[in-house]
């Protein structure tokens, strides 16, 4: 239970208590017999006191008015609470207590604070002796899935069991390491795996950004095992999927937090302990600001004629060496650019909404601001199809996870106008790549117990399917040279009435998200004569097709014929990105302790080697996946 902008809220941050005094107390109803066995306390989450709880006694009841306290012998129990807010403090009964109503009765606390606390109660449910049906409740449906928490080894021998599995559709791949060297796998699921198909979207889903937040971790690796299984018995619908769509899988971007929450388990792992990199980065704050210069640039006319509304370059400040850009960031930055990304979801957890961009405000000083994109309709589209299918956001029954009620918005909002995110995934991902991603909070506890991984499946199966189904939502296309019918990369493609531009990929294919209607659509590249024409998006799932061939542009610039100039927002870009590899290959050789001199021209293979010197010769084994060193 976090805190929110203001104190007072009853869901607010934690409970208090009217009056300090050792007469209070917090009274939990659990509905039926339970077997209470522990309870777990945290202080009050807030940015303007500080409160806990630092001993109580605990009582059970059946009926709410006659109590019996847990005893340590003959003495009523006394247990040790907090030392701050946030660590999690677990004390386990001297023996169980069998009761419906238990109550934690605070002795003392924090003596500048006053009585606060959160706290999660240990039990399990009693047969009910009038009725014989709850004895023994019916074995949950069968399924060939692997429902358990997995850490980082078990997480590579899953992936390598269903790349094993399914080798013709699946290949796994590291995209770089974390500060302590555990690698970012990801799992690629297509028919053609390893190899961009002309016309074929890429699909991204990532989760683990804040190590504790592990839902989305275990609903990915599922989802890898669900695709291969399924596609090899044939479903029609998961046939087409993996057939026209290329899928990436990153089940796990900070490898280093998941690996401490995990080590202190779902009751003690807290709020945000794991929740940042090993170096104490907050990966969702770790990406490069664009937002700023746009909106700068917006405010003095400069958009899109002197400043790009697309593929905006990365500041020069934040490739720097001294910058403080985290390993998994600059790994995960280098992966947007080498694929063609079109749509993508972060899976977070610690409540129940869909967040679209923008996720930073356009007032600096405001936490709250309603900040819409120009693609506002698409994402707000987006965040709707995995909210309406997801069974827990919809259920007319679930209760508010914090102080937000969000079934007022359909479970979905604009992330700026919940809380401001400067450096977020989401807004880099739109305004540096053609890719448009969202944030989904999957649920109300960020590391739930392993036995509620089979309902959280069910409660998302359909919404990750759906949502992987929209990338096919809008219109694609091939531009191609009108001469050598070769496609041309980087061909800026611009709808009439929305500012902002996609580019096409490598091989001069392009994907352009839209929701139904009629559109003017251009295609301009260095060099050649732009092209207009019309293009019409339907309400099937199915992309409009949109080619274009171009015209080199031949002679002096001739009125009301459109030549442009080079591109120096996108050299720019490519400037900065070598600077940001070369950092981040520096940092990488640094922790390995193998930063040499730089070895002469003729060994590099770039010129003839002198007399009586050999060129070097090095023979690369390929390392079978995954390595057990």
């Amino acid at each position: 239970m976090p805190s929110g902008l203001y104190d007072g809220d009853f869901y607010d941050g934690g409970w208090c208590a009217g009056r300090e005094d050792t007469e209070q107390w917090l009274q939990v109803d659990a509905r039926r017999l339970t077997r209470f066995t522990g309870v777990v306390t945290q202080g009050l989450n807030s940015i303007w006191t500080y409160d806990w709880v630092t001993s109580y006694k605990v009582q059970v009841s059946n009926d709410s008015h006659t109590w019996l306290p847990s005893r340590n012998g003959t003495e009523e129990a006394v247990f040790p609470g907090n030392k701050d807010p946030e660590t999690p403090v677990l004390n386990l009964l001297p023996s169980p207590l069998v009761g419906r109503f238990l109550r934690i009765n605070p002795q003392s606390w924090f003596p500048n604070g006053t009585v606060c606390l959160r706290a999660e109660v240990l039990g399990c449910p009693v047969p009910d002796p009038n009725d014989a049906h709850t004895w023994h409740p019916p074995a949950p449906p069968e399924s060939h899935l692997d429902f358990r928490h997995h850490n980082y080894k078990e997480m590579r021998k899953l992936m390598k069991r269903v790349s094993e599995e399914c080798p013709d559709i699946t290949r796994v791949y590291s995209i770089g390491e974390s500060s302590r060297g555990l690698r970012l796998y990801v799992m690629e699921i297509s028919d053609n795996p390893g190899q961009h198909e002309v016309g074929e979207p890429e699909f991204r889903y990532v989760a683990g950004m804040h190590g504790n937040e592990v839902l989305g971790r275990e609903l990915l690796l599922n989802l890898m095992e669900f695709l291969c299984r399924e596609f090899r018995r044939g479903d029609p619908r998961v046939v087409q999927l993996v057939t026209d769509t290329r899928i990436h899988l990153l089940p796990s971007m900070n490898p280093d937090g998941y690996e401490t929450a995990y080590e202190l388990g779902s009751e003690l792992a807290g709020w945000a302990m794991g929740r940042w990199t090993y170096e104490g980065i907050d990966l969702n704050h770790n990406f490069a600001d664009l937002n700023t210069a746009l909106w700068d640039a917006e405010d003095n006319d400069l958009v899109p004629h002197k400043f790009p509304n697309h593929y905006i370059p990365i500041p020069e400040y934040y490739t720097f060496a001294n910058a403080t850009v985290a390993p998994e960031t600059r790994a995960v930055i280098a992966w947007m650019q080498r694929y063609p990304f079109v749509l993508s979801a972060n899976l977070h957890g610690g409540e129940l909404v869909v967040t679209y961009p923008f996720d930073m405000t356009r007032t600096y000083w405001k936490a709250q601001e309603l900040t819409p994109t120009p693609d506002d309709g698409v994402f707000r589209w987006l965040a709707t199809v995995y909210a309406t299918a997801n069974l827990a956001m919809a259920s007319g029954e679930r209760r508010r996870c914090h102080y937000d009620d969000f079934t007022r918005f359909g479970n979905i909002i604009n992330g700026a106008n919940w809380h401001t995110v400067a450096g977020s995934m989401n807004d880099f991902s739109y305004l540096h790549t053609n890719c448009f991603e969202i944030t989904v909070e999957l649920s109300c506890d960020k590391f739930p117990h392993a036995s509620e991984l089979p309902e959280e499946w069910e409660n998302n199966r359909e919404s990750l399917l759906l949502f992987m189904e929209q990338v096919h939502r809008g219109i694609k296309g091939v531009v191609r040279d009108s001469d050598t019918e070769l496609g041309i990369p980087n061909a800026i493609i611009s709808v009439d009435g929305i500012n902002h531009d996609v580019r096409t990929a490598s091989d001069g294919d392009y994907w352009r998200l839209l929701n139904p209607g009629e559109y003017e659509v251009t295609a301009r590249a260095e060099g050649y004569e732009a092209a207009t024409q019309p293009c019409r998006v339907y309400f099937e799932n199915v992309p409009t097709p949109c080619s274009f061939r171009l015209a080199r542009a031949r002679g002096r610039h001739r009125p009301g014929r459109t030549r442009p100039g080079p591109d120096p927002a996108l050299r720019l870009q490519r400037l900065r990105l070598r600077r940001l590899d070369r950092e981040r290959d520096r940092e990488r050789d640094r922790e390995r302790g193998s930063i040499l001199p730089r070895a002469p021209a003729w060994e590099r293979g770039e010129a003839t080697p002198p007399p009586g010197r050999a060129p070097c010769v090095a023979v690369v084994k390929p390392r079978p996946f995954p390595s057990d060193q």
